[in-house]
């Protein structure tokens, strides 16, 4: 018997669709993705809380002006909460010099969703087949998702993407190089098709397997990521904060300031926290291109 029901897809479908309208220990759970591959894959819902099937947040990242590593931070606009990161940077593009806001835009804000997946066939790490893994992705592999889900090709996929059994549809990923980035847009989901020694057991197990997407970033608190801005944007430590807000008028820049946590600029837009939320390790750039769809 086949658990998945019409009434999860609706939830799944209704919960992403109002979706338009760091924890490095996780990363060895995401699907790696490079250029010239295509990866097959099944979604898999979250049937305990089919709202929770997707994650979808924000992140910050940057190089750290203070020890050149890179820094990334998932934006607490993800749960609608305020983020002096952005705040900063809004008040520098309105108030800062051009060199304040050259700098600024070394600072990169993104937009990911994150979803569990069956790996049918990974043509690079084939030790990835035959487990449950992550999928992080972007804009050009949401679109594909969404069509599918309530678009052009909801009538040919639709609760099918979910589906595990015969009557399901793989997600056929295709990364190709477009300049010095990959790009995603070939890619597309298939007819339905059976999945090699996937019984109801089967089925039941990748259901349990499935990780928890709430957990993958810890959240980060507003003093937190002020504090991340002081260290690795603008250089100085708290210590150095308090005692330069203790002393009389500096000659500090309206920008920095900003970027030192006194941002008077118009509110607008993590949750990781701990050492972990700067990925000090080599390694971690690299990864990062290979989970963008």
């Amino acid at each position: 018997m086949n658990v998945f029901t019409k009434s999860m897809f609706s939830t799944i479908r209704d919960s992403l669709t109002k979706d338009e309208g760091g924890n490095r220990a996780k990363w060895k759970e995401f699907l790696k993705t490079e250029a010239g591959n295509i990866y097959t894959v099944r979604l898999v819902p979250n049937v305990s809380d089919p709202a929770k099937t997707f994650f979808h947040y924000f992140s910050h990242s940057w190089e750290s002006f203070s020890t050149g590593q890179f820094t990334s931070v998932v934006s607490p606009n993800t749960w609608g909460e305020r983020d002096p990161i952005s705040e900063a940077y809004l008040s520098i593009m309105k108030h800062g010099t051009d060199g304040d806001k050259k700098k600024a835009r070394a600072i990169s804000r993104r937009e990911n969703w994150l979803v569990n997946v069956y790996v049918v066939n990974d043509p690079k790490n084939p030790d990835n087949n035959g487990k449950v893994k992550i999928l992080r992705y972007g804009k050009q592999l949401h679109k594909i998702i969404m069509d599918g889900l309530n678009g052009d090709d909801a009538d040919e996929v639709g609760e099918r993407m979910f589906d595990l059994t015969d009557k399901g549809c793989n997600f056929k990923i295709k990364v190709e190089r477009q300049g010095d980035f990959p790009t995603y847009v070939s890619s597309k989901f298939a007819m339905p098709s059976d999945i090699e020694d996937m019984d109801e057991e089967a089925v039941a197990k990748v259901h349990a397997g499935i990780h928890d997407l709430d957990t993958v970033f810890t959240v980060k608190s507003y003093d937190d990521l002020k504090e991340t801005l002081q260290l690795h944007y603008y250089c100085k430590s708290a210590d150095d904060a308090e005692e330069e807000a203790e002393a009389s008028e500096t000659s500090v820049t309206q920008a920095d300031r900003a970027f030192a946590g006194d941002s008077t600029g118009p509110e607008e837009e993590s949750k990781p926290s701990s050492e972990s939320d700067v990925l000090n390790d080599e390694k971690v750039q690299e990864l990062l291109k290979g989970l963008d769809g």
